[in-house]
């Protein structure tokens, strides 16, 4: 890979939020490739949208890339990081998933330069009042944030190690992601016992700035992104068990998610569908 154009990034993979990650590492000036082959007509689209290029498969990527930014579901991350380590990968891997700190080490292992990283927010949108936000640690985080330049996504280079990026994702999901998935749960008992009105209405009166009636019905939101949800809800478990710590209430947050997943696939979901699902 010597005297390679350092602009070439490899994306691993054009979902929602990688093509649009890759679309503003376009946007500056890069070229960045994807392996396309056996991957679905949305995928290709999403990717073709952001001007992308298709080099069909790993290998090609592997070689071809002075960068890799993977961007998947944290249940595939590992695997991602395997497949890309054993195409011979010599450049920067940056793991920008939903992780563990030890994971994110572990991933590390694989490579001469790692970067670990992790996103706050959604796909960026330019004029977004908050921006979505790019957490970078380890030695090479200055040189990835570099390589970004759009105000859509503020790219923060940490001052820590391999897993401080990950650590802060796990810390903020933990939040988020873990007390809607509590609201909705709670929502469904309240349901269940005939009360559902007034829990609403005490949640409003009592908790406005929380806006706990609003997340708890946000369906359409909640089914799409359920199945990706609950193995991020398994890795901040796991890192709440690390330290001693009761992971207990994230690991049912994960169930309440993983009961959601089969609503995927439903049309357009409402809060009725959402929480007879979860009673069902």
């Amino acid at each position: 890979m010597a005297g390679m154009d350092t602009t070439v990034i490899g994306l691993v993979n054009p979902g929602a939020m990688g093509a649009t990650v890759g679309g503003l590492l376009v946007g500056a000036g890069h070229r960045v490739v994807w392996a396309g082959r056996d991957r679905s007509e949305a995928t290709r689209r999403r990717a073709d949208a952001a001007g992308l290029d298709d080099v069909s498969t790993i290998d090609v990527l592997a070689d071809r890339a002075a960068v890799v930014l993977s961007l998947c579901p944290p249940s595939a991350a590992m695997d991602v990081a395997d497949a890309v380590a054993a195409a011979g990968f010599d450049g920067t891997y940056v793991d920008a998933n939903a992780v563990r700190p030890a994971t994110a080490r572990a991933i590390a292992e694989r490579f001469a330069t790692f970067v670990d990283g992790s996103v706050v927010g959604g796909p960026p949108e330019s004029g977004d009042e908050t921006p979505t936000r790019l957490y970078l640690s380890g030695a090479g985080a200055d040189h990835v944030a570099a390589l970004f330049d759009d105000d859509a996504l503020e790219v923060v280079a940490l001052d820590g190690p391999v897993g401080a990026a990950s650590a802060l994702k796990m810390g903020f999901a933990g939040w988020t992601k873990g007390t809607a998935a509590l609201a909705v749960a709670l929502r469904a008992m309240a349901r269940a016992e005939g009360v559902e009105g007034e829990v609403l209405a005490e949640w409003d009166r009592s908790l406005p700035g929380m806006r706990v009636t609003e997340r708890s019905g946000r369906a359409g939101a909640l089914a799409a992104k359920a199945w990706r949800f609950a193995g991020e809800l398994d890795e901040i478990a796991a890192t709440m068990a690390t330290h001693d710590l009761p992971d207990g209430f994230h690991h049912a947050a994960a169930e309440v998610y993983r009961s959601l997943a089969p609503l995927r696939d439903h049309p357009d979901p409402d809060v009725d569908d959402l929480l007879d699902h979860l009673l069902d």
